[in-house]
């Protein structure tokens, strides 16, 4: 069996699972669902939640999978591949050592720790930075292709 009938396979049985949850949730009203999830049951969404968490696992897996079979029979895009995740690291290293964390208090009352809160900055710094290098690039090959022409 190869791998476009299993795919077939599996997206029609997924396909099908997705009707059929979907229509036992069409088949509640509204007021129904929401009145059993205040009481803490979710039993009317909780297949069609399941099912999507499960497409997605699947998605990243398969992703996953054919990503690292395509670089490791390429060596020169394995090379290329770990040598901008290392840039990557190196970005977000930066962007560690230049964020500082002070406790935040959240709108909910509650606190954010120093940590927490020096990730946070830590993301938004790693953002800016790569933004900033995109723009550069950008820039750089519209200035390289009108002095090539």
């Amino acid at each position: 069996m190869n791998s476009e009938k299993i795919t077939k396979i599996v997206s029609a049985i997924l396909g099908i699972l997705g009707v059929v949850f979907l229509f036992l949730v069409l088949g509640k009203s509204s007021d129904e669902i929401k009145s059993a999830a205040s009481m803490g049951d979710f039993s009317s969404v909780s297949p069609i939640v399941n099912l999507t968490f499960a497409v997605l696992f699947i998605t990243i897996l398969v992703t996953l999978i054919f990503s690292l079979l395509g670089l490791f029979s390429n060596k020169e895009k394995l090379k290329k591949a770990l040598i901008s995740i290392g840039f990557l690291i190196l970005v977000v290293g930066i962007s560690y050592l230049f964020s500082s964390g002070e406790e935040t208090l959240l709108k909910d009352n509650e606190m954010l720790s120093a940590q927490g809160s020096r990730l946070v900055e830590t993301g938004i710094r790693t953002v800016y930075i790569l933004g900033f290098i995109a723009i550069l690039f950008m820039v750089f090959s519209t200035i390289r292709k009108s002095i090539s022409k």
